[in-house]
């Protein structure tokens, strides 16, 4: 797991919340719904704008400034004026531990 990074415990993101973590130049959104944890760019692909505040409805996450919404696990850009994904980022669950890849390795 030399390519993965440690960036939070499962306790600090309870279901249904987020957590914001800076790596590099990279800043990283992970989401827990129903128990798994999702990894995406904070970056709306439309305007570059941050997706960490946008309302989260099941799988997708709303940007705050224009409406876009993109869907968490894939990274899919799922209505205008968005046309393009979102960086994802891939998650694994050691124990307690949460880790990412880190962004250089895309």
């Amino acid at each position: 797991m030399s390519n993965f990074v440690k960036v939070a415990n499962t306790a600090d993101i309870p279901s249904g919340s987020r957590y914001w973590v800076e790596l590099k130049e990279e800043t990283v959104v992970i989401f827990s719904v129903n128990d798994h944890f999702y990894a995406i760019a904070d970056l709306c692909t439309h305007d570059d704008g941050p997706l960490e505040d946008g309302e989260l409805r099941d799988y997708e996450v709303m940007c705050p400034r224009h409406g876009a919404r993109f869907d968490i696990r894939t990274g899919a850009a799922l209505c205008l004026p968005a046309t393009s994904p979102v960086p994802t980022y891939e998650v694994k669950v050691v124990g307690d531990d949460i880790y990412i890849k880190s962004p250089d390795e895309y």
